[in-house]
């Protein structure tokens, strides 16, 4: 058995855990041992602003995906097997297309000068452009739109899994349909939410590309820390702590979801 996983054990080694380990290393030696790249993730305001809002924009992505993604899903476990199809191939269309160029787009789309707000102005809802770009709103509209499918996806696996006989069943001894929903689809699709929920959680905390092009270097989030100690100052070990807090602020939250859920159910394999 060990000959026979040793190739995935060998790949495993050498695409995640060394490049952790170098990773964790390069934090804490840097001529010697120091914990001075750690003092400074915890103590300077910079960092703690920059982890705040990334946890903040990242809450309100899963937020809005899970109100958008959840009637969606809903949608495309409801209809005949046709629709479903073509729910869910408008769902994953965008992943057709690269995650710079969907942020682009956005970009044109909220802009100053841009469709939308030329639209309210020519309906003469606004007399001056709205402020939707190179902001915290931009960010999270962006966002949401690359990462709803993460959340659609789990979602409809889950619902597929829950038998419609029961729907009947509830019919059946008088409840409405709306409570039949509340007491016995909604609970039984919780797994799903979870898993959309951890996972476009997760996916927004270590954006780039996204906070970058929309947030116009007002929205700094974690990732761009890094970037910006790489690219601006040449510091890696300063780099790779903030890599590392953010690592195990993703496991932190795999630990706290594993206690309500197993993980493979909240990554959709069970």
């Amino acid at each position: 058995m060990l000959a026979l996983v040793s190739p995935a054990l060998l790949v495993i080694l050498a695409l995640i855990v060394l490049p952790v380990g170098w990773l964790a290393w390069q934090s804490i030696y840097h001529d010697g041992f120091t914990l001075e790249n750690y003092r400074r993730v915890f103590t300077e305001d910079v960092y703690w602003r920059s982890f705040a809002l990334t946890f903040e924009i990242s809450l309100a992505v899963t937020g809005i995906a899970l109100l958008l993604g959840y009637p969606v899903a809903y949608l495309a476990n409801s209809v005949p097997k046709g629709w479903s199809i073509l729910i869910l191939s408008l769902v994953v269309l965008p992943f057709w297309t690269s995650v710079l160029v969907r942020a682009y787009a956005w970009l044109v789309l909220l802009q100053r000068s841009g469709v939308i707000n030329q639209l309210l102005r020519n309906l003469e809802w606004i007399s001056e452009p709205l402020a939707l770009v190179h902001n915290t709103f931009g960010t999270v509209v962006a966002t949401v739109h690359i990462l709803l499918p993460f959340m659609v996806l789990p979602l409809y696996a889950t619902m597929q899994k829950i038998p419609n006989e029961l729907m009947q069943a509830g019919a059946s001894l008088g409840a409405s349909p709306s409570l039949t929903f509340v007491r016995v689809f909604l609970p039984l699709s919780l797994p799903g939410v979870l898993a959309g929920c951890t996972m476009v959680f997760v996916l927004c905390l270590g954006f780039y590309i996204t906070p970058e092009l929309l947030g116009g270097g007002r929205t700094v989030m974690v990732s761009m820390l890094v970037s910006r100690n790489v690219e601006l100052y040449n510091q890696f070990g300063a780099a790779s702590a903030v890599a590392v807090v953010l690592l195990l602020s993703v496991l932190a939250i795999f630990v706290v979801v594993s206690r309500f859920i197993s993980l493979d159910r909240a990554l959709g394999q069970k």
